[in-house]
C-alpha cells in the first residue's frame, strides 16, 4: 500500500525553519494595513485620550506618531469647529472618529455627499479627493487621521463648483 506524504512531511514544518516564513511587515504599506493601525491606536484609548485638548479659537492637533513615509495626527473639535472644503495634495488618508460626531461634505464626480460619521466609523481617501468636516453636533469629538505619504500640502477650495480657482497652501510641523 502506498502512503501519501504530508507537505510538513517533505518540507518539514515551516514554523521551524524561520527563512520559509515570509517576513512580517514592520510597518503598514497598503489601504488595509493602514485603516487596521487606525483601528488598532482608536482601541487603545489610553495611548491617545489623555492627550486630547480643546482649543475654543481652533481645531486642537498633534502628530501621534510617523513612520516610513506616514504620519498620524490627533484633533480635537469643539462644536462649530471645521476645515471648509480641501484635498490633501498627493497624500491617501485614513480619517477615523474616535469619540463623538462630525459631519462630512465630499465632492464627487456624482455630486456632493453629506455623512455623518460617529465613533469608530472611518473614511478611506486617495489623493484629489475633496472634503470638508465638521462638528454639527453639540459635544465635542476627536478624530484621527493617517496620512500616506506624510502631509505636505493642502488644497483649500472657496466653491463647490470644483478646482478651478484654488490655492496651494503648504502644510508645516
Amino acid at each position: 500500500m502506498h502512503r501519501a506524504l504530508s507537505d510538513i512531511s517533505v518540507a518539514g514544518d515551516p514554523l521551524a525553519v524561520p527563512h520559509l516564513l515570509p517576513p512580517v511587515a514592520q510597518h503598514p504599506a497598503t489601504v488595509a494595513d493602514f485603516s487596521g493601525l487606525a483601528r488598532a491606536i482608536a482601541e487603545d484609548r489610553g495611548r491617545w485620550a489623555p492627550l486630547v485638548d480643546y482649543d475654543t479659537t481652533t481645531r486642537w492637533y498633534a502628530r501621534l506618531a510617523t513612520g516610513p513615509g506616514y504620519e498620524v495626527w490627533l484633533l480635537s473639535w469643539l462644536p462649530g469647529q471645521g476645515t471648509g472644503l480641501h484635498d490633501h495634495g498627493q497624500s491617501s488618508g485614513v480619517l477615523t472618529v474616535l469619540q463623538g460626531e462630525l459631519t462630512e461634505r465630499a465632492l464627487g464626480a456624482s455630486g456632493e455627499t453629506r455623512r455623518t460619521l460617529g465613533a469608530d466609523d472611518q473614511r478611506v481617501f486617495a489623493p484629489g479627493y475633496v472634503h470638508g468636516v465638521v462638528n454639527d453636533s453639540l459635544e465635542p469629538a476627536v478624530s484621527l487621521h493617517i496620512y500616506f505619504p506624510g502631509l505636505t500640502e493642502m488644497t483649500p477650495y472657496t466653491s463647490c463648483s470644483a478646482p478651478s480657482g484654488r490655492e496651494r497652501e503648504s502644510v508645516h510641523d
